[in-house]
């Protein structure tokens, strides 16, 4: 199962975190609450800006 780690910023309060593109569950903001990331059974559909990618696999 390949996918890449993303750093992103939230786009509510800017705080930065690093989630999976592939994500199994809805990620939110560790700040906020403001969701991040929501799950389609591959890769997720992104509400947050892509910063950088950390890891690629």
């Amino acid at each position: 199962m390949p996918g890449s780690f993303l750093h992103v910023e939230c786009p509510d309060c800017e705080n930065e975190q690093t989630i999976f593109e592939k994500a199994s569950s809805e990620v939110t903001c560790a700040v906020c609450g403001t969701t991040l990331a929501t799950p389609t059974g591959g890769i997720a559909d992104l509400d947050a800006e892509v910063l950088e990618v950390v890891e690629q696999r």
